[in-house]
């Protein structure tokens, strides 16, 4: 199975995208499952997963006090943004969830700095971001998954439809629960290709959008 474990929709403050036009990219690319993980929100991946509830992993991408980004799988209740690290894995655990690290080593959002202090909590960690172009901050953070006995997960963090499924990780087949999930990323592989620089540009038009009210 491959899944696309990093998504964005238009319930994100960055991005524009229709959540149905995302997972029928997804669907259009061989992509089986995704996980969609909104910045500071879950509306759009609650939604998703009770209409193709094999097809949608609720996550949330939050912004933590630190300034860092801890994306929860399999979310059930919203976590507010601004909540401490260690607080957001705590209550990620208390709905059974996966506390899922992403781009940790990306200066600014990454949680490298703060993996002392986390890091019993993480369940996964993203080796590969399709939008973290420089190879070295993805080799960093597969080296300290593979010394700390952490499955590894990839995603496009795609913010429009072009970036869907270009990263995924690729699994044996799962239930649709936490534990059955994480011991396919176990025998799992990663796989992506870098997207383009314009899609920086991409996300910083849909913010313009929003504040202009455009549109939502």
């Amino acid at each position: 199975m491959r899944v696309d474990m990093h998504m964005h929709t238009r319930v994100s403050f960055d991005c524009l995208c229709d959540p149905e036009s995302v997972l029928a990219a997804a669907r259009a690319r061989g992509i089986d499952r995704i996980c969609i993980t909104d910045h500071n929100q879950i509306e759009a991946a609650v939604w998703l997963n009770e209409r193709y509830p094999n097809e949608v992993i609720v996550g949330e991408e939050v912004k933590t006090a630190e300034g860092i980004d801890v994306i929860g799988l399999f979310l059930t209740e919203l976590i507010p943004k601004g909540t401490s690290a260690l607080e957001t894995c705590h209550r990620i655990h208390e709905q059974r969830g996966i506390v899922y690290v992403p781009h940790p080593f990306v200066g600014g959002k990454g949680a490298g700095f703060i993996l002392d202090v986390i890091g019993a909590h993480v369940d996964a960690i993203e080796a590969f971001n399709a939008r973290v172009h420089l190879k070295r901050f993805n080799d960093a953070a597969i080296e300290w998954g593979r010394a700390h006995d952490v499955p590894l997960g990839a995603g496009s963090d795609a913010h429009t439809l072009a970036e869907v499924g270009r990263a995924y990780a690729e699994t044996p087949p799962f239930e649709m629960n936490p534990a059955s999930f994480l011991a396919a990323l176990r025998s799992g592989t990663v796989h992506g290709n870098f997207s383009s620089w314009a899609v920086h540009g991409a996300s910083t038009w849909a913010k313009i959008h929003k504040r202009l009210g455009l549109g939502r």
